[in-house]
């Protein structure tokens, strides 16, 4: 008798996001429940991509089980990694600070969870600190709609040290229950499937990606098909770098060799043969190696045309980077995504963008040899290699300000209305009169307005303020002042003081 589908489900690990601002402690709270250290590992302590760890934790009394958690990146160039974090997991940790409360990114991240529709935890962390204030956190969440269990809602929260490990056990059984209440259930006996978290290639091993087994039992040997894309799995790694020759559902895995590169949030089948693989692929032709923004719009050909080159080790990354630059504005320029790939910056790469005027190549933990960096200095191309996505931003806003052509424009100082006609000559009138805002000096060019319209301009050649020569009058002084014009001055006109400025 053939078992029913519903007879070879069992229970699964939970897989769980670490959500929230930076600096609230996701990576310091998984670090204390791993017992290891990644925070002094990442670039300016921020964790840059997402991480899959898997953890075994025994309750008093009970049998050892498996979590899967998710770190996240809580910056706001982290957006869309942060979001494919939460479509892959089961259950979502909102961290908040005990000491600073709700911020923009948790919002951001409350919002990300909301629209996957996956249960989650609140844990108000460090209340060991001498400033911390839960009750303003949970004041805070009211006035952002969020309603814990007793305040109105039923999200359930923990309060945590992340430092010491207070509550922790507390918020583990919570993940648990959780678990149980949404019944989380698979089956090893079928193929694998899954997510795909990073991807990046490596020198050494060439392409490794990061993935999340959601269903099935994957096996060194298979092949897996992403992106229309089918590759044999030739080697098979644990979260800890370990080889492995089967991993199941819920556990981070590392494949090495792929021939493809996926974006993260892809999702991945594997298949027992190629042909079965190939046989699943779609007849149209999926590109998941490249993203290419351009906000070019019609009325831009009078504009500079930036363009930008990507280099980056992981997928996520470059969507980070992408986010950023669409923040970057000017009025005079677009800016374009030309390439945006995985890898090291490259000869062609420099080639590309000697042929193209105003091109920037941005590199986020990726190398640049000194042989391409020489090459990219001859040809006038500027590149930069980080490490930490907020120097990149930096450079990138002060590079493309330079490479936009300089206008003048005119600036104005001040306002003055003409009270009182004294004399007038064929080119010199001196006239009496106060000034309004700012400020007029010496030897100033000057509009001459009469009912809002200009209908000349002239020069201060001599200015007096009680009698007295000066070079400056400011808001609420009269004065008396020589102008060279050959328009006719007139009480009531307003003189508007300005200068001319490269911007």
């Amino acid at each position: 008798m053939v078992k029913k589908e519903a007879d070879n489900l069992i229970e699964r690990p939970p897989v769980i996001v670490v959500m929230g601002h930076i600096d609230h402690g996701k990576s310091t709270l998984l670090d204390f429940i791993r017992k290891t250290n990644i925070v002094e590992g990442e670039a300016g302590s921020i964790t840059q991509h997402i991480s899959a760890y898997e953890v075994v934790y025994e309750k008093k009394g009970s049998d050892k089980k498996k979590i899967t958690f998710i770190d996240t990146p809580g910056h706001a160039a982290f957006s869309t990694v942060r979001s494919t974090g939460a479509c892959i997991a089961d259950i979502a940790i909102l961290i908040i600070s005990a000491e600073d409360g709700v911020k923009p990114q948790t919002i951001e991240a409350y919002k990300d969870i909301q629209q996957v529709k996956i249960p989650f935890i609140v844990a108000i962390n460090k209340i060991d600190k001498p400033n911390a204030n839960i009750q303003n956190v949970k004041n805070e969440l009211i006035e952002n709609e969020i309603y814990l269990e007793g305040l109105g809602g039923d999200i359930p929260f923990v309060a945590i040290s992340a430092q010491t490990g207070e509550g922790i056990p507390e918020l583990l059984d919570t993940i648990f229950l959780i678990a149980e209440m949404e019944e989380l259930k698979g089956e090893k006996n079928k193929l694998a499937s899954g997510f795909i978290l990073e991807s990046k290639v490596d020198t050494q091993k060439g392409t490794e990606i990061t993935a999340v087994i959601k269903n099935g039992t994957l096996e060194k040997g298979n092949f897996i098909l992403t992106n229309n894309k089918v590759s044999p799995i030739r080697r098979l790694e644990n979260f800890s770098g370990e080889p492995i020759d089967k991993a199941s559902f819920s556990s981070p895995v590392k494949l090495i060799g792929l021939r493809d590169v996926p974006k993260a949030g892809t999702v991945f089948t594997t298949y027992l043969t190629k042909k079965e693989a190939e046989s699943s692929v779609d007849n149209k032709e999926i590109d998941g190696q490249k993203i290419v923004t351009d906000r070019a719009g019609k009325d831009d050909d009078e504009k500079t045309k930036i363009l930008i080159i990507i280099r980056a080790d992981v997928f996520g990354t470059i969507g980070a980077i992408q986010h950023e630059i669409e923040k970057i504005e000017y009025e005079r320029a677009i800016i374009k995504v030309i390439s945006a790939e995985v890898g090291d910056i490259t000869e062609n790469d420099v080639k590309m963008a000697g042929t193209k005027r105003d091109t920037l190549i941005v590199g986020f933990n990726v190398k640049i040899s000194q042989q391409i960096k020489d090459l990219a200095e001859r040809q006038g191309v500027k590149t930069i290699v980080v490490d930490v996505i907020y120097k990149l931003t930096e450079w990138l806003e002060e590079n493309i300000k330079n490479l936009i052509p300089k206008i003048k424009v005119e600036e104005k100082t001040g306002l003055a209305k003409v009270v009182r006609i004294f004399s007038k000559t064929k080119s010199n009138q001196i006239v009496g009169g106060k000034v309004k805002e700012g400020k007029l000096t010496l030897s100033s060019e000057v509009k001459i307005l009469r009912r809002d319209y200009e209908i000349g301009r002239g020069i201060i050649t001599n200015m007096q303020s009680q009698k007295i020569q000066t070079k400056e009058v400011s808001e609420g002084d009269e004065f008396g002042m020589d102008i060279k014009s050959k328009i006719d001055i007139a009480p009531g006109d307003i003189l508007e003081a300005f200068i001319i400025v490269e911007k």
